[in-house]
């Protein structure tokens, strides 16, 4: 088969894209309110189910960069079908599951997939379209993946209301197979990127044993101090191979991702943007959700995060507004705006209250919708468009890395300083609010010290054609550098 009856059909794409993104995304903000009744039916301690969550955003953080390497050397649209079978198989595995061990697998095999899928079904639908396509494409990407997220705690809250967790499991399973099924009718056939590109054994070892070792420690923390060997070890072990994963990259003649190419003022700047707001967002909603459950109904407390979806769409049509223009750069700054006041506005009572927690949840959705992904396009227009499946690599694999690692460490913050959860509570939201600051600081400060006077706009049309960056990005710190350049070359350039 060489092309499916679909293929080039843009909506049918763009809902297969969201119907691979949606499931995992979702269930990893849903599990909160369900896990009891998991661990319950499935006979597992509170402390596997942990490390379960930990494996299965450490499969999402390594996929990204296993889907690079596949798309080297293997035909990339026969690899999207094999990971949405994969999917399909890990969701009916968890959906099913009667005991541990099916559970487990399913699950890490959905965080692994989502993000083999994201890298390999994203940038077709960036940069497989005409320009005119694009504004509705970052809609979608926005509201998608921060969406999905916001929705989470809502879903969850109703299906724990119903006291059941299986219901759920196989909605997303019948999502995976939709998007199985959408996989194969917009088929197109696909070369390999590079086939004759040496495989990057070094990085896909760092990136796996990195991810992996980082998540079992955040995982450990659920029943052991953070001085734990248990805990502090993996955890400090695996960010640091992840560290030196990317030292390899940049210094590599023929990296597999792009790392040198986004050492300059505006990709840092917008990758240092998103860090902080993933970190800090996923945080503040994980330390208000544990906060509030002893005190409200799964159900009451999950509608309380509903304004965080109506605040992730508002800024996802906002971003298709301004991301052809120079405001683009300070949408990215307005974004940690909200995001800050929204950590301040949960933050007001203690312990949290239900109307704060409201609002404050409203604004963070507005924050991080307007940080996460703008930052993916000022990273990715700072290269060419052909690059845009490493450039998301990259930020996808630092994005899961703080969002779904900071927040178990905040949350062991809150549990265990000051003199109960409240107070604890209010510490961990305080770091959370300093992280948000930090990143809207550094970025700014970046943007100074690279003699960034006035944003540029991007071309976008000289963008999609893939033969220029969409702006040209001034060297790291080139106003202290005196404009010497600093930019080291490789083959993603």
């Amino acid at each position: 088969m060489r092309h499916g009856p679909l293929a080039r059909h843009y909506p049918a794409v763009a809902t297969m894209v969201v119907f691979a993104l949606v499931p995992f995304l979702a269930l990893s903000a849903a599990l909160g309110p369900i896990t009891p009744i998991i661990t319950r039916d499935l006979h597992m301690s509170a402390q596997t189910f942990s490390i379960t969550e930990g494996m299965a955003n450490a499969g999402y953080a390594f996929g990204t960069v296993l889907a690079v390497q596949f798309a080297q050397h293997l035909p990339q649209r026969r690899m999207l079908l094999v990971y949405g079978i994969v999917l399909v198989v890990g969701s009916v595995l968890t959906a099913a599951a009667t005991g541990p061990g099916m559970f487990i697998t399913g699950h890490i095999l959905q965080g692994l997939c989502t993000s083999l899928l994201l890298i390999a079904a994203v940038p077709p639908l960036i940069i497989g379209y005409p320009a005119s396509r694009l504004r509705t494409t970052v809609i979608v990407l926005n509201v998608c993946i921060f969406g999905a997220v916001a929705l989470g705690p809502v879903v969850g809250g109703i299906q724990a209301d119903a006291h059941g967790w299986r219901p759920l499991f196989w909605v997303i399973a019948g999502i995976a197979v939709a998007a199985l099924i959408l996989s194969v009718v917009t088929y197109q056939e696909v070369p390999p990127a590079n086939k004759g590109a040496r495989i990057d054994w070094i990085a896909l070892v760092l990136a796996s044993a990195g991810c992996a070792a980082a998540f079992f420690g955040a995982s450990e923390l659920t029943t052991h101090r953070f001085l734990d060997p248990v805990a502090s070890g993996p955890l400090l072990g695996g960010l640091l191979l992840i560290v030196i994963l990317f030292v390899h990259e940049y210094l590599s003649r023929n990296p597999l991702l792009c790392v040198a190419s986004l050492v300059s003022t505006l990709p840092v700047a917008g990758i240092v943007a998103a860090v902080c707001a993933a970190a800090a967002s996923v945080s503040a909603i994980s330390l208000t959700l544990t906060g509030l459950a002893p005190t409200m109904s799964p159900l009451h407390l999950g509608l309380l995060y509903l304004p965080e979806f109506g605040g992730a769409v508002l800024a996802a049509f906002v971003f298709g507004t301004v991301f052809r223009t120079h405001l683009l750069h300070y949408f990215v700054l307005v974004g940690l705006a909200f995001l800050a006041v929204g950590v301040v506005l949960m933050n007001a009572a203690s312990p949290p209250t239900g109307v704060l927690t409201s609002v404050g949840s409203g604004f963070v959705g507005v924050g991080v919708g307007s940080s996460v992904v703008p930052a993916l396009f000022i990273a990715g227009f700072s290269l060419r468009s052909n690059n845009v499946q490493r450039v998301f690599a990259i930020i996808e694999l630092v994005r899961a890395v703080a969002a779904f690692m900071v927040a178990p460490v905040l949350v062991y913050v809150a549990a265990t300083v000051g003199g109960g959860l409240a107070s604890g509570t209010r510490t961990a939201l305080w770091v959370c609010f300093a992280i948000t600051c930090a990143g809207a600081v550094i970025g700014a400060a970046l943007y100074a010290l690279g003699g960034v006077r006035r944003p540029p706009h991007p071309s976008v049309p000289a963008w999609m054609s893939g033969e220029q960056p969409g702006w040209d990005s001034p060297p790291l710190l080139a106003a202290v550098r005196r404009g010497k350049e600093t930019q080291r070359d490789d083959n993603c350039l």
